[in-house]
């Protein structure tokens, strides 16, 4: 079911705070600022919404606040009838749309030019996972929820004051014939199922082969082509899909190009998606003798028609806008500005990077953007720093230029599962089902409980001390950054008999702090080839986890920005679409009038000896994994 939450933001302050608005599908409640704040201090799980972070039922308040219930239930208005807004201004006429396909669900939210996000939907999509390592999709059942949730966030405004529209996505990879439609890409030749997501795996051989040659584009990836990149993908379908598939297509997409092809059908790429994805260079175009090494010459041969030989900037205004018929799929008026695309985390780092930090204290204010490291964490964590000049980090994708924020070199750090990872710990524990149960009876998430029952048994000690005997490795997909080796394993070392729920909640600490490791060794390597990195800004699901942030201001021994609107991603889809509208003169000018601070957590550096030693242990459990394997491996 579609959830939707609605921000409206009044005049009148009440004794406890401003007054809050919310509505959740046919559902409307008002929530104070001050419960309001409660919730994000819970925090929520990666698997949350923002809308389920703070759920309040109308029952309660209405029976608590009848008086306040009332009046402000007759304040309603929707956004485009003159709903006025927080400090008194008048709610600006111009609007952008910003959509986010994640892995799990496509989300929409409507952001006025000052980066208040105004209404936000989400919708979930289908997973397929056939076999271990293959997971797909289906574009058509993505565009038909972005249909969906664009639809909801726009209602009850006049859609001709929706002034642009940007998508961000996955970077999983879409397969359509020469006519546009579904190809297979399962050996079930189930035409439906046409996208190999993104944290798909089945092309360990291929990748192998590629980086074997050795070639000059894998300079630009760190040194080591990851498997989750598209040239293996696009392999592995030659070889084992040529009938079905792989003669046969006509078109293979990023999915955010997919999104901007079907709403403005113009097949231009996104300058993002093919510099980090596809091996493309903004400087050279792309490499021939790349494609004929690793026996992909058929793009040379069409003068890569099939992958993209047009390619725009994000931001950049598609065509004529929306199509009539995308427009009447979207619910908006057609003509409207759609911009050229990104990956959804470089949408976040677009959404946070650029926050306007004075007053606050911190050592980034006097400093470069480039001191900045954007870390966009859910099912998986991307780590995006920019320079002005190109810095080669090995094991750290990029330098990709102009990628993310245009005229910087952009680098991309990388962890394969972080949320995924914690609900695999958490939900696989013997004491799950008990967890549950005392969340719900709590009307909690799993994840605000595990936080509180920390709490609760850390006694006098920081919590972070509960690990002092308990250590993970979390590379349970492999190691994207900065080792670059997907062979790696994860590794758990300090358990005991006990299954109890101090237990798991002591083991669901370890693999934050764990996450939270690994961004520090991400964060070593980029400095040493020369970025200088002073702030982590942060967004994305576990961005609104309270324990998570803490851990990594903790354990890195930096503060943590977090943004004023929560989601990010979203907001930076929007700076997108206002680029294409026109109204701003730049991606930059965007970013800083769009992008606000929120909140910041300072590190505890009374802890920093703790977690330093811990630091030595984690690199002693990869140290000692790669002996283990030497000694399997030999005679």
């Amino acid at each position: 079911m579609v959830s939707i939450l609605l921000f409206l933001r009044f005049l009148r302050p009440r004794g406890a705070g401003w007054m809050y608005l919310e509505s959740r599908t046919e559902q409307r409640v008002l929530v104070t600022q001050e419960q309001r704040a409660q919730r994000e201090e819970q925090g929520s799980g990666p698997q949350e919404t923002l809308g389920q972070s703070f759920w309040d039922s109308q029952a309660e308040f209405q029976g608590s606040h009848p008086r306040a219930f009332a009046s402000l239930l007759a304040c309603f208005q929707a956004p485009g009838e003159g709903t006025t807004m927080s400090g008194g201004d008048q709610e600006p006429g111009r609007y952008y749309v910003g959509v986010d396909v994640g892995t799990g669900s496509v989300r929409a939210a409507l952001v006025d030019q000052r980066g208040v996000l105004l209404a936000f939907a989400d919708q979930p999509i289908n997973k397929w996972e056939p076999q271990f390592s293959h997971h797909e999709q289906s574009s058509e059942d993505i565009w038909a929820a972005c249909c969906v949730v664009t639809k909801k966030v726009v209602q009850g405004i006049d859609v001709n004051q929706v002034r642009g529209l940007g998508f961000d996505a996955t970077c999983s990879l879409v397969v359509l014939d020469k006519q546009f439609h579904p190809l297979p890409v399962n050996l079930e030749g189930d035409s439906r199922r046409n996208i190999i997501m993104w944290l798909d795996h089945r092309a360990v051989s291929q990748v192998h082969r590629i980086n074997e040659t050795q070639h000059s584009v894998l300079q630009y990836v760190g040194g080591v082509m990851s498997v989750e990149m598209q040239a293996p993908k696009l392999l592995w379908l030659k070889e084992n899909l040529r009938e079905t598939c792989w003669d046969k297509a006509g078109h293979f997409f990023d999915l955010p190009d997919f999104l901007s092809w079907k709403a403005t059908g113009v097949t231009a790429r996104s300058l993002c998606s093919l510099v980090c994805k596809w091996t493309y260079s903004a400087e050279k175009g792309w490499d021939d003798s790349f494609w004929k090494t690793i026996g992909l010459e058929d793009f040379v041969a069409d003068n890569y028609s099939k992958i993209g030989n047009q390619v725009l900037p994000p931001g950049a205004s598609l065509g004529n806008g929306l199509t009539p018929e995308a427009a009447k799929d979207l619910g908006l008026p057609a003509g409207v500005a759609v911009a050229a695309s990104l990956i959804d985390a470089h949408a976040g780092g677009l959404g946070v990077i650029g926050a306007d930090v004075r007053g606050h204290g911190l050592s980034c204010e006097g400093q470069p953007v480039t001191s900045r490291l954007a870390v966009i964490c859910g099912t998986s964590s991307c780590h995006m720093g920019i320079s002005r000049d190109p810095i080669f980090v090995p094991g750290v994708w990029g330098p990709y230029f102009s990628a993310m924020v245009p005229g910087f070199w952009l680098n991309e750090g990388g962890q394969s599962v972080t949320g995924k990872l914690i609900d695999h710990m958490v939900q696989g524990h013997a004491a799950f089902p008990e967890l549950q149960a005392k969340a719900a009876a709590r009307c909690q998430s799993v994840y605000a409980y595990l936080n509180s029952h920390l709490d609760l048994i850390k006694k006098a000690q920081p919590v972070g001390f509960l690990t002092v005997d308990l250590h993970v490795w979390p590379d349970f997909h492999g190691n994207r950054s900065p080792l670059a080796d997907l062979t790696l394993k994860g590794m758990v070392t300090g358990l005991k008999l006990s299954q109890d729920l101090d237990d798991l909640a002591i083991l669901y600490l370890a693999t934050v702090q764990a996450i939270a490791f690994g961004t520090r060794l991400i964060i070593e390597a980029m400095e040493a080839a020369g970025h200088s990195v002073s702030t982590l800004f942060l967004c994305g699901g576990l961005s609104k986890n309270p324990l998570f942030v803490q851990m990594h201001a903790d354990i890195t021994g930096m503060p943590v920005i977090l943004s004023q609107e929560v989601e990010s991603v979203l907001v930076g889809a929007a700076i997108l679409g206002a680029c294409a509208s026109g109204d701003f003169a730049s991606v930059q000018e965007a970013m800083a009038k769009m992008s606000k601070v929120g909140k910041v957590v300072f590190p505890r550096l009374e802890d920093k000896r703790y977690y330093d030693k811990k630091y030595k242990v984690f690199l002693k459990l990869v140290e000692h994994q790669k002996e283990y394997a030497a000694i399997m491996k030999g005679d």
